[in-house]
């Protein structure tokens, strides 16, 4: 795995890590649960900030529809979407957790 995903470079003897680096883990002992659990750390946060744009977007459009029923449909239609959305993201995280749980891989996974 370490040849398929550079974890370090070293620079004018200046060494650099990956991001997959992982604290107390070894390149060679990485396994498919690490390299899922880093990614998710930067999923989860960017789908949040994704999730408020989405809902102000949304309460901005539902504030300036002056009244215009297809208007409001459509800003109701997006914060509904974003809702959704979080409560998908929200169901695939616990979903992860759980079959963590039952097959016993605890480490590695979120």
């Amino acid at each position: 795995m370490k040849k398929i995903l550079s974890q370090s470079i070293n620079i004018n003897g200046q060494p650099i890590k990956g991001p997959l680096e992982i604290p107390g883990v070894s390149p060679d002992e990485i396994t498919l649960g690490h390299i899922i659990s880093r990614i998710l750390s930067f999923i989860l946060p960017i789908a949040g900030i994704i999730l408020l744009f989405v809902l102000i977007w949304g309460g901005f459009d539902y504030m300036t529809s002056g009244g215009d029923a297809n208007k409001i449909k459509n800003a109701q239609a997006k914060i509904t979407t974003g809702l959704i959305g979080f409560g998908l993201l929200i169901f695939s995280y616990l979903l992860t957790k759980l079959i963590s749980v039952i097959f016993g891989i605890q480490t590695g996974i979120i």
